[in-house]
C-alpha cells in the first residue's frame, strides 16, 4: 500500500475529497476519521453516501484503487441540504444543539434555536434528536421559503 511517512500526507489529501458533512454514514465518527482509515488501509472508499459514487471515485484515483459506487446500504445520496427549525414548534430542548456535529445551532434553553446556514453540512443529525419533530432537511437556497 503506503508508506507510512506517506499517511499523515494522504489522510490530508482524503480529508479534502470527502464532504465534510461529519454525519457518520461511513462507520467513523467524522471525515477526518474515515480519511484516517482509508490512508491506513483499514477503510474502503465505499462508505461515504454524501460524497455519492462521484466521490468514491475520486478517492479511489487518489489511493490508486479500483473504483467502485458507494455502498447504498449506508444511506441515500442527496443534493445539498442545511437543517430548518420551524420557529412554531421549537420548545428550546437543546437536544438539536448537542447532536450537531459543527455547532452550527445555536440557542439557549427554552427558547427558540436557529441554524447558522453557512456552517451546518446537513448530515440531518439533529432531526431525529428533536423531540418535537420540527427540524426540517430543505434544499441549500429553499430554506428561507418553508413555511410551518
Amino acid at each position: 500500500m503506503h508508506d507510512c511517512s506517506d499517511i499523515p500526507d494522504l489522510t490530508e489529501r482524503l480529508d479534502r475529497l470527502l464532504p465534510q458533512t461529519q454525519c457518520g454514514q461511513c462507520g467513523y465518527p467524522g471525515c477526518r476519521p474515515y480519511a484516517e482509515a482509508m490512508a491506513a488501509g483499514d477503510a474502503d472508499i465505499d462508505r461515504c453516501p454524501p460524497g455519492g459514487d462521484a466521490g468514491a471515485l475520486s478517492l479511489a484515483r487518489a489511493l490508486g484503487v479500483d473504483p467502485k459506487p458507494f455502498d447504498r446500504d449506508r444511506g441515500e445520496h442527496k443534493p445539498v441540504q442545511v437543517a430548518l427549525v420551524i420557529e412554531d414548534d421549537c420548545i428550546g430542548c437543546t437536544k438539536c444543539i448537542q447532536a450537531c456535529p459543527v455547532d452550527a445551532i445555536i440557542g439557549g434553553a427554552k427558547h427558540m434555536h436557529v441554524v447558522i446556514d453557512p456552517l451546518c453540512t446537513g448530515c440531518e443529525l439533529c432531526v431525529p434528536a428533536c423531540p418535537v419533530d420540527c427540524i426540517e432537511m430543505v434544499a441549500l437556497g429553499d430554506h428561507r421559503t418553508v413555511k410551518a
